[in-house]
């Protein structure tokens, strides 16, 4: 699964890898949480050029009653996305970028759960598939926006570590991915891989990243020992 990311990057860094306008006060992010406003990039319906646009990270599907389904809606598996309920709509109609420069997971140890920070090689930002939905709270008409990170089966590198890792998409992909007239799900579950493996590497860190309160630079650091 991927649980927590982090998204340091600068702007121009993100602007440049995935078009558009991030937003200027987008601020550096080390242990981002469920249900905590993330950023994605879609295609904007009235211009059809790349929109960014902060969301909040748990899927919470158009049809559903209160917002707290979202809480288990954070991951999306791509072998059943194409088919699920509450992820085939947004699918076919709703694909979006979630930008990140790394994300964490737990190896578990005996009793306890090493965290470790995975990335690429070069700690080059990159972009998760995923999707996003429109949700109208029932009582107050007021419209949430969230997405949904999909996940594969883990690579050689990640495989020691847990079974799944986000689809992390080559640059060369986003257009494919964002094409709203693009409804082909082979097509689209063709892009829903894992990555490299020899372009990525990952960390053992401190269990100071077990807090999703502690959002700072010592959640990404190299632990060394035990």
């Amino acid at each position: 699964m991927c649980g927590r990311f982090t998204l340091k990057s600068s702007v121009p860094v993100l602007a440049e890898l995935l078009g558009g306008d991030p937003p200027v006060d987008l601020p550096p992010r080390y242990n981002i949480a469920p249900t905590q406003p993330v950023a994605s990039v879609r295609i904007a319906a009235e211009t059809g050029v790349r929109q960014w646009q902060m969301v909040r990270w748990g899927l919470i599907p158009a049809w559903a009653k209160d917002a707290s389904i979202g809480n288990r809606m954070i991951n999306a598996r791509a072998e059943t996305v194409a088919d699920k309920p509450a992820f085939r709509a947004a699918f076919r109609r709703r694909r979006c970028l979630v930008p990140a420069d790394g994300y964490f997971e737990w190896q578990k140890a005996g009793r306890v759960k090493q965290p470790y920070y995975i990335r690429l090689s070069d700690d080059r930002p990159f972009a998760m598939a995923g999707l996003w939905e429109v949700w109208t709270d029932p009582m107050t008409g007021q419209r949430l926006e969230s997405c949904t990170v999909i996940t594969t089966d883990a690579n050689d590198l990640t495989r020691p570590i847990h079974d799944r890792m986000p689809v992390i998409l080559p640059a060369a992909d986003y257009a494919t991915w964002l094409d709203p007239q693009l409804a082909a799900a082979e097509t689209l579950r063709a892009l829903l891989r894992p990555f490299d493996s020899g372009a990525m590497r990952a960390d053992p860190v401190d269990i100071h990243v077990n807090n999703p309160r502690n959002d700072d630079p010592r959640c990404i650091a190299r632990r060394n020992g035990p």
